[in-house]
Parts: structure tokens; C-alpha cells; sequence
């Protein structure tokens, strides 16, 4: 997949490009020129005593090798610009096709792997490119070119050139043959040990928590050996491969220096011919090493390519329509009819044709007990996933005819995991609207009840590292609350976001959204009880099945499994 994915990026630049094969073309030219200047300075000056003829073909001589040296400048200088930007472009491609990505393909590829293919193999990829531009187009040329020189020098040393080059050939061949495998392994390997390292950093506090910084060391420990005996094996053939090419080298200098001389001695050839083909030979075998050394990176360059096309081809299974359909209703009314979904592979699907219907002005609540399906039944609205059968319709037209741009512009989604970005509170708030005034801000900090710890904290300036990493997680949750409040959508979506929150900032954060709230349709998922009994439409799941919808007074009378879950929460008088 190297050369489809290279033809494809590559296209845009074939104007550097150009520049460059004709750059290398000069000083690969200007390089063969010299060794034939040398021997006519030993031929022509040295041997007959003219030092006319040795100052004046010297000068010819500085004259190429400054050409050669310019040649060589601009040849380096546009084949690093075009490398560099095929890097940025396919970083740029990986990124797109995975902000694509539905919650189905990160999860089938993980985020450790993502990263790797968008990091290190596009360097692979990019490495091999810049090698190419500095090194492989000049080696072909100065081997052909070469091979023709030597050949007007001497006919019958030339024939020495019928068997080092093939000998050095075939080894490097064998040797790449038993690289290509590992280096696949190796780039697996990687992918193993950033997952490894990813839920070390996360989760340090689990690991110290419960004292297992042993077991995990051991863990890393094994992922790292793993990844190191890969390692060794490809230095192994590498470090195998120089000394073979350097023999050949070697046996060669030394078989054209023994027949050379003889033929020297015979009359048949002249000193300076034989320092000039010498110098052709070394030419050609280091054109053959040069090749050698760009077949060592290109296998590993193949599979990191490999993996990023497959990123790449990878369709996500929630897509735009060709021809999206535009809401005539532009209020958050929603309704599911009997929406069912399925995890790919999985034996049961998660949801059962559930029902339910959330209008403008009214709070929707979803209820039950773990692994039911509430927050699968919630990220179906936004298409985070999309029903394997059935239909949810947003504005009465089915989200998967609508254009996902549409759709997003009009939902408040808070998720359970509040994720905040680094940066300061404001731009955090502000990805909800970009324009936001600090006056909206503030006001959506009010509503959120953060308004308090956020001065603390030093103002809408106040820094956010990575994730809310200097927050606490209700800090974290009223935040994002309030990042929803600020684009005042149609369509609000609390999944289980008021879990962090004390009793008392919970009713008053659900008092002040009321006024906000009372246009837009409201859907909140909730385990708490006294979150969602005030909730003008209540409905259970259980098992994926909706068993219930009604308000808190009609599903205690008459839904066992939502009295059973208010019940483990209140007494039966506070329930009443």
C-alpha cells in the first residue's frame, strides 16, 4: 500500500519534485565527473611533470565539485520541504477519517493504535519519503552512470562488476526478506505499549490505591521486552547487513588494485585509469549501499503504511446522507419508535424496540438499573450510533436523513464522563458557542451553580489542564453543564450528570435551568431519584426493554420495577 498511498499525497508536489530528481541529476553527474578529471591530473600532469595541466584541471575540477555542492543544497532543500509536507498532510488525512470515526471503529481500533498510526507510522512513512528524495534518486543514476564510465575505462577490469554486484545484491536481499515480518511486529508492539502507558497514566490512582505499582511495573516490564526483543532481532539483521555490504566492497577494491596492476605492468592500461575505475567502482557499490540502506526502511515504511490506509479506507458506520433533509419543524421534539440496537458480533442487542417521546418544554427522564440501556438509548438522538433497527426522529424527520452538522447545532449534550479540554474556563465554555460574550458566560455559570468556585479559582481565565485533571469531578460536571446552557439548544441531553453533585446543589441547579430550559425539550438520564421524580414523563428500562413510562405517582402504582428502584432509594413515605 506504500506506492497507492504515496501516488495519492504526493500528487500536489510533483512540481518539487521535479526540482529535485533534477537537482540530484546534476550533482550525481558532477560526482562522475571527477574520478575521470583525476586520472587525467595523474595521466596528463602528474606522471609527464605539467603542472600547467595539473593547476588547470584542477580548476575544472573545484569548479564541478562547487556545482555539485549547490546542486546537492537545493536538491536536500525540497525533497526535506515536499517529506515534510506529505507528513502534515497524512497526520491531517488520520485526523479527518477519525473525527469521522462513530464510538463502533475507535473502538475496534483504540486509541493507543490511533495515535501510533498518526504519529509514528505517517514518520515512517514521511522518513522513507525524505530518504528517497536525498539518496535513491541519486543512487540509480550513479549506478548506471558508473557502470557506463567504468566500462570506458577499462572493458576487461569491468567485468569484476558481473560478479560483486549481484553477490552484493542477493545478500541484501536474503536479509530483508527475514526483516519485513518483524518490522510488522514491531509496530503492533508500539501500539501495545502506549495502551499499556495510556491506562498507567489514567488510572495511577487505582494502581497506588490498591498497591499494585508492582504488578503494573511488571506489566510494562513485559510489553517493553517484548517491543525490545523485536528490536534486537531487526538490529541483529541490520547490524548484519553494513559488514556484508563493506566485504563486498573490500574483496572488490582489492581485486581491481591485483588485476589492475598486472594489466599496469603489461602496458594495457595507465596509472590514472585504474585509480579512475577504482573510483567508479566504489561509486556504484556505495549507489548499491544506498539502496540497500532505503530497502532497510521501506518494509517497515510499507506496513506503517498499511496501517494508516486502513484507517484511512475505513467507512464509518454513521454517515452523512447524500442528500440531507431539512427539518420543518426546527423545535427539540424527539421521538424513538421502536429503536433497537446491537453491538457488532454481540449475541443480544443492548436495546429492544423502545419507545419514547420528548417534546418542547417538557423533561424527559430515562430510568434503570445498571447495564439497561440508558445511555446507549440517549447517544442514539445525536447519532453517536445509529439503530439496527427501528427509527429515531428529531424535529419529525429521522436523524439519519438529517445532515449531522444540523443535528449537532441544536443539542446540549452533556455525557457522563464530563471531559474538559486544556485551556482556561472561557474557551472551554465556549465550545458550546464560539461568539459567547462574557456576560453569557457568567450567566451559564450561575445557572450551572459554579459560579462560586470559579471566581475562586481566579475568573473565566482561570487554567484547565488536560481533561479537568485541577477540578473536582462535580466541578468538572457543572462545568460542562454549563457549557450546554451557553448554546442555548433546542434539545438538552444529561446523561447522568448531576451524579457528582450534593443534594442541595443538585435541586438548585435543576431550579435555575427551569427558565432556560422551558422552550426546549429536555431528556435526562438519571440514577438518583430525586433528580427525576419532578420529571413530566418518567421511562424505565429494563434489559433494554421499556417497561414503564408515566409520571413518579402513576409508575409507583403501577411499574414494579421503577418502585422497586425508587423504594432502595427512599422509604415509602418520602416516595409518596
Amino acid at each position: 500500500m506504500l506506492l497507492p498511498l504515496l501516488r495519492t499525497y504526493l500528487r500536489p508536489y510533483w512540481g518539487a519534485i521535479t526540482l529535485v530528481v533534477l537537482f540530484q541529476l546534476v550533482q550525481t553527474v558532477a560526482t562522475l565527473y571527477l574520478p575521470g578529471l583525476n586520472a587525467d591530473i595523474i595521466d596528463q600532469g602528474v606522471v609527464v611533470g605539467d603542472t600547467g595541466k595539473i593547476l588547470s584541471i584542477g580548476a575544472v575540477m573545484l569548479a564541478v565539485t562547487v556545482g555539485q555542492v549547490i546542486a546537492s543544497g537545493f536538491a536536500v532543500y525540497f525533497g526535506a520541504r515536499t517529506a515534510m509536507a506529505l507528513g502534515r498532510d497524512l497526520r491531517e488525512a488520520v485526523f479527518v477519517s477519525v473525527e469521522r470515526f462513530a464510538a463502533q471503529e475507535v473502538g475496534r481500533f483504540g486509541a493507543p493504535s490511533l495515535i501510533t498510526r498518526s504519529t509514528n507510522d505517517v514518520q515512517q512513512v514521511q522518513m522513507v519519503v525524505l530518504l528517497s528524495f536525498t539518496i535513491m534518486v541519486a543512487a540509480p543514476i550513479m549506478c548506471v552512470g558508473g557502470v557506463i564510465l567504468a566500462l570506458r575505462q577499462d572493458v576487461h577490469l569491468s567485468a569484476l562488476l558481473l560478479v560483486s554486484v549481484p553477490a552484493l545484491v542477493v545478500a541484501v536481499v536474503l536479509i530483508i526478506r527475514r526483516m519485513r515480518p518483524l518490522f510488522r511486529s514491531m509496530q503492533v508492539r508500539i501500539d501495545v505499549i502506549n495502551r499499556v502507558l495510556r491506562e498507567q497514566i489514567a488510572g495511577v490512582r487505582v494502581i497506588r490505591a490498591f498497591v499494585r505499582d508492582t504488578h503494573e511495573r511488571e506489566r510494562f516490564g513485559g510489553a517493553n521486552d517484548s517491543l525490545m526483543d523485536v528490536s534486537v532481532q531487526v538490529g541483529r539483521l541490520m547490524a548484519l547487513m553494513f559488514p556484508t555490504v563493506l566485504l563486498v566492497m573490500n574483496v572488490s577494491s582489492v581485486a581491481v588494485i591485483w588485476f589492475g596492476g598486472h594489466r599496469i605492468a603489461e602496458g594495457q592500461m595507465q596509472i590514472g585509469t585504474m585509480t579512475a575505475f577504482l573510483s567508479y567502482l566504489m561509486q556504484i557499490l556505495m549507489a548499491v549501499m544506498m539502496a540497500t540502506f532505503m530497502f532497510v526502511m521501506v518494509p517497515r515504511a510499507e506496513v506503517c503504511a498499511d496501517r494508516i490506509t486502513e484507517v484511512l479506507d475505513t467507512e464509518p458506520s454513521v454517515r452523512a446522507p447524500e442528500r440531507p433533509v431539512l427539518r420543518p419543524d426546527r423545535t427539540g421534539a424527539v421521538e424513538l419508535r421502536a429503536a433497537s440496537f446491537a453491538y457488532p458480533g454481540a449475541q443480544e442487542p443492548v436495546l429492544r424496540a423502545a419507545d419514547l417521546v420528548a417534546r418542547p418544554g417538557e423533561t424527559t427522564a430515562i430510568v434503570g438499573s445498571t447495564g439497561s440501556g440508558k445511555t446507549t438509548l440517549l447517544n442514539l438522538i445525536p447519532r453517536l450510533v445509529d439503530v439496527t433497527s427501528g427509527q429515531v426522529l428529531v424535529g419529525g424527520v429521522d436523524v439519519r436523513d438529517l445532515d449531522p452538522e444540523e443535528l449537532w447545532a441544536g443539542i446540549g449534550l452533556v455525557p457522563q464522563r464530563a471531559y474538559l479540554f486544556a485551556g482556561t474556563v472561557a474557551s472551554n465554555l465556549r465550545y458550546g458557542k464560539l461568539d459567547a460574550t462574557d456576560e453569557e458566560l457568567w450567566e451559564a455559570l450561575e445557572i450551572a451553580q459554579a459560579r462560586d468556585f470559579v471566581e475562586r479559582l481566579g475568573g473565566l481565565e482561570a487554567p484547565i489542564a488536560q481533561g479537568g485533571g485541577n477540578v473536582s469531578g462535580g466541578q468538572r460536571q457543572r462545568l460542562a453543564i454549563a457549557r450546554a446552557v451557553v448554546r442555548r439548544p433546542a434539545l438538552y441531553l444529561f446523561d447522568d450528570c448531576f451524579s457528582a453533585l450534593d443534594y442541595a446543589t443538585d435541586a438548585a441547579l435543576r431550579a435555575a435551568l427551569r427558565p432556560v430550559t422551558h422552550d426546549s425539550a429536555v431528556i435526562t438520564v438519571a440514577q438518583r431519584v430525586s433528580t427525576i421524580r419532578d420529571a413530566d414523563r418518567i421511562v424505565v428500562l429494563d434489559e433494554g426493554q421499556v417497561v414503564g413510562t408515566g409520571t413518579h405517582r402513576e409508575l409507583m402504582a403501577s411499574c414494579p420495577t421503577y418502585r422497586e428502584i425508587v423504594l432502595s432509594q427512599l422509604t415509602e413515605e418520602e416516595a409518596a
